[in-house]
């Protein structure tokens, strides 16, 4: 097993933290949890990401079959998330995030790897420790803060489209669930999964929890259906703040609305409590309704313009951060 000390980062990336102190741990993967960790690292230099590891497509998913890792790119896209903010971090954020290509008419075997996720495998083989290597990757980024699998074992996440009243065929895998339609009975397997022990303690050790935005059924929800992740979320004595999604009517919740999303978590985790639920006033309908079902929760609501000012739907970094920080504050 190969051992060492951290690398020593060039004193030009080191810029200085945010002072506050607060503790969050942030919880998610892909896009979602990206854009959480964007707006976090302005608000606080004490943040642990605990990241999903269920993907099964792509770069990750070839990665995962051949080598019998963890899934690497939502890790990878926390970890860039999280970068130092100078040209040493950005320049190592966007080589973790280069992606090959074979030249016209060659298909090749790197084809659509990101480089950042051959990175992570190989110190994960060099290091034998998946937290480790996830450190040592971060040293390089000059990451503010650090990043978590949910578990110490690749999930597999599984569930039903509802179709009518009913439900139909029983879909496996992240990479098809996305796709698919509203969902039903989703759970993840193996069942009994150890969480990352690093993760529960970063959870208990919080002042705050935020869950969320995200891909609902395969990035939020996953992180109530682990036993162990799901106890340490309930038990924690830190506060909980649900970030909203700017879409509700994605793909694999099609037909739901804002306070539906809300009813998925009483579902699948009754005794999961939520301090604040935050959402952008636009996306999320029945404001009334919306309420209603956050209280269900035991939360307030906070409404915030926290969307870009473009088309998409996508978090703004400084209006997410703002309503963190008021949030964070005001408690």
């Amino acid at each position: 097993m190969y051992t060492g000390i951290l690398p020593i980062i060039p004193a030009a990336s080191k810029l200085s933290a945010p002072e506050s102190g607060v503790r969050v741990a942030a919880l998610g993967g892909g896009h979602g949890l990206a854009a959480s960790l964007s707006a976090l690292r302005l608000v606080t230099g004490e943040v642990t990401a605990i990241v999903t590891v269920a993907d099964d497509g792509g770069s990750s998913g070839r990665l995962r079959e051949e080598l019998d890792v963890l899934p690497p790119g939502d890790l990878r896209m926390a970890l860039s998330a999280l970068c130092d903010d100078t040209d040493w971090g950005r320049t190592w954020r966007d080589v973790m995030q280069h992606r090959f290509a074979s030249r016209d008419g060659v298909k090749g075997s790197l084809d659509n790897h990101a480089l950042g996720n051959l990175l992570i495998v190989t110190l994960w083989e060099l290091l034998g420790d998946t937290v480790a290597g996830l450190r040592w990757a971060g040293a390089l980024l000059g990451a503010r803060g650090e990043v978590l699998p949910m578990a110490s074992v690749p999930l597999t996440i599984e569930g039903s489209v509802r179709q009518g009243t009913g439900e139909g065929a029983l879909i496996r895998g992240q990479s098809r669930l996305a796709k698919a339609g509203e969902l039903a009975n989703v759970r993840l397997l193996p069942e009994d999964a150890p969480a990352c022990a690093e993760a529960v303690a970063a959870i208990c050790q919080a002042d705050w929890v935020v869950l969320g935005p995200g891909s609902w059924y395969t990035s939020v929800l996953p992180h109530l259906l682990l036993p162990e992740m799901r106890q340490a979320l309930c038990s924690t004595t830190a506060r909980r703040l649900l970030t909203m999604n700017l879409d509700t009517n994605d793909l694999e919740a099609t037909g739901m609305n804002a306070a539906d999303h809300l009813h998925v978590i009483a579902q699948y985790a009754p005794d999961f409590r939520v301090d604040v639920v935050l959402a952008d006033p636009d996306s999320i309908g029945d404001a009334r309704q919306f309420q209603a079902a956050a209280a269900m929760l035991g939360a307030r609501v906070v409404f915030g313009k926290v969307g870009s000012s473009g088309e998409s739907a996508v978090h703004d970094p400084l209006r997410l951060a703002a309503a963190y920080r008021d949030i964070f504050g005001n408690q």
